[in-house]
């Protein structure tokens, strides 16, 4: 694998943490099957985008994508809670109607943001030398501040809350938690990390297009599922690292499995990355079961 390669899957890899930090409030903590983040991931990234194309701040577009993620999630928690709507269908809801929002956010079905400043801007030289490795330094920065901050709100009274409201609502309940609150809460901290994935995402690209969103649940879910695997843990402090360690591993095995001369060689190539993706998320799904009977076997011999 070469240096471009390696530093290429490494961002990617962590601008997908993000999302996969976020995934696993939903779907692990909060136990709220969210699909609306197929819809959030770009809706940071047009937000952010239009943003910058009209002169604001790329650290405020950024932090503004955030915000816009969050507003979906509230929605999604909205239609569950309080119109009753089951959470899967909730989140198709939501996921469905922010593609027409996006579109209505950009204008058009993409946006360029070649020649607009970034974030990254005023720390990559003029000639682009070292780009290669600044940019995935400053999304490295982001995915450890929102680990770290992740660890600290749900050791928090609050935090807690919404765990004990993921793991059993009607004893949450009991216990006089409101839980209506902290899906809320929950819906809006796991979509907000989403959509900052998605305005580092389209930064770095050098535009914002419709269908980047494509696959970012599956995407976030295999990341969560490989660092279950890889590092079990019940701490929140190991279970967060495990799905950044996830994130980063998927990407390194999908720019390996497409750059390799035995897979190309069969015919495969860039435009089989879903495939390749779906074929891997399969055998991620897979792994704790083969795992399982693996050791089980061991015991009984």
């Amino acid at each position: 694998m070469t240096s471009v390669l390696f530093l290429g899957a490494l961002e990617i890899g962590l601008i997908y943490a993000l999302v996969a930090l976020g995934v696993l409030i939903s779907f692990r903590i909060l136990d709220f099957p969210d699909l609306t983040a197929d819809g959030s991931f770009p809706l940071g990234g047009a937000v952010c985008a239009v943003c910058i194309v009209n002169g604001v701040d790329p650290w405020i577009a950024t932090f503004a994508a955030a915000f816009a993620g969050a507003a979906a999630g509230l929605v999604t928690a909205w239609l569950h809670v309080s119109l009753k709507i089951l959470q899967l269908l909730a989140s198709i809801l939501v996921m469905i109607a922010l593609y027409s929002v996006n579109l209505r956010v950009m204008g058009s079905p993409n946006l360029s943001l070649l020649n607009e400043p970034t974030i990254y801007a005023p720390f990559v030289n003029e000639d682009a030398s070292n780009q290669l490795y600044i940019q995935p330094l400053f999304v490295l920065g982001f995915v450890i501040v929102a680990k770290l901050a992740l660890d600290w709100f749900f050791n928090t009274e609050i935090g807690l809350a919404v765990r004990a409201t993921g793991a059993n609502l009607r004893m949450a309940k009991a216990q006089g938690i409101a839980t209506g609150k902290m899906i809320f809460l929950g819906m809006a901290i796991s979509n907000a990390l989403i959509a900052l994935g998605g305005s580092l995402y389209v930064q770095t690209q050098g535009g914002a297009d419709m269908s980047i969103g494509v696959g970012t649940i599956v995407i976030g879910l295999a990341a969560v599922i490989i660092g279950e695997t890889l590092i079990p843990s019940k701490r929140i402090l190991v279970i967060t690292l495990a799905v950044v360690v996830g994130s980063i591993l998927y990407r390194f095995f999908i720019a390996v499995a497409l750059s390799s001369e035995t897979l190309r060689e069969i015919g495969f190539g860039a435009q089989d990355l879903n495939l390749v993706t779906a074929i891997l998320v399969v055998l991620v799904l897979i792994a704790p079961q083969m795992k399982s009977q693996f050791l089980a076997k061991n015991k009984k011999s």
